[in-house]
């Protein structure tokens, strides 16, 4: 029988690595520091998973639900009986908390990319012109220089969109960036080293901006430092998910790759031992 019954947080959530759980803890429990809205009972038995580096389902579940909850406002929480509301609901909310536009009939994949494209888009126009260079360096795109305007960013958004790589990246920069700034620690990669190439430098620019977002709009909301951090992180685990890995180097691959973006070798065929 699930526990976890939103089916936009179900596969994510019963899936996800305990590192990338540890990281949705932190935003949910404030860095292990509990919050006003949080009863005592959930935040001990979240936190004490965070520690112990294991989660269950159960408390995969208790995470899924608390998310919900802080999704929506104590008035409407107290209609629904304080279940809260419905994950594509939240998504959607810090989508337009954020002015990123979307499809009416928008997957919650496709919600959580507008939103990573918009702090891309504000992030960008903090940049120095060597942090754009790289920035484009680092998804494969000619950056043409400052002259370019918006269409610098229009080229990269069409290149990013394009490549199930390139969306993987982008999460992993922006949930990497947010987490470092809110809690002082970036995301674990395990395996595959190579992500860490060139993420770490953009923390500070989409660390910026996610900042820059939440308080020209609504500072005064605690319920959006919980929403729009945990959506950011959802939507990388989502598509870490969704993701194929190479059995050379273990970096993601676009679903229909048939070599590998990082390494170079042949999606499909076993990789040689080392001699």
């Amino acid at each position: 029988m699930a526990l976890i019954y939103d089916s936009d947080l179900a596969d994510v959530l019963t899936s996800a690595d305990a590192e990338d759980l540890s990281i949705l803890a932190d935003h949910i429990t404030d860095k292990g520091e509990g919050r006003l809205s949080l009863s005592s009972d959930v935040f001990k038995k979240i936190h004490a998973a965070r520690v112990a580096g294991a989660f269950s389902l159960e408390i995969r579940a208790l995470m899924a639900e608390e998310l919900k909850r802080f999704g929506g406002n104590s008035l409407v929480n107290l209609f629904r009986g304080g279940a809260g509301v419905v994950y594509r609901e939240i998504a959607c909310d810090v989508a337009d908390h954020v002015k990123a536009k979307y499809p009416a009939k928008a997957t919650c994949a496709e919600v959580e990319m507008a939103i990573l494209l918009k702090v891309l888009e504000q992030a960008f126009e903090q940049m120095t012109e060597e942090e754009k260079k790289k920035l484009f360096e680092e998804f494969g795109v000619f950056y043409k220089g400052e002259g370019a305007g918006p269409a610098s960013v229009a080229t990269l958004i069409a290149a990013i969109k394009l490549s199930g790589f390139g969306v993987y990246k982008l999460a992993a920069v922006v949930a990497n960036a947010v987490a470092r700034a809110l809690l002082g620690r970036g995301l674990s990669f395990g395996a595959t080293a190579t992500m860490m190439r060139g993420i770490s430098f953009f923390s500070g620019p989409v660390g910026w901006a996610l900042t820059a977002i939440w308080t020209a709009f609504d500072l005064a909301s605690p319920a959006y430092r919980v929403t729009v951090p945990c959506v950011v992180q959802i939507a990388y685990m989502r598509q870490k998910r969704l993701s194929q890995r190479c059995a050379t180097c273990n970096a993601p691959l676009q679903a229909d790759a048939k070599f590998c973006a990082e390494c170079g070798a042949r999606v499909g065929i076993p990789a040689l031992p080392a001699p």
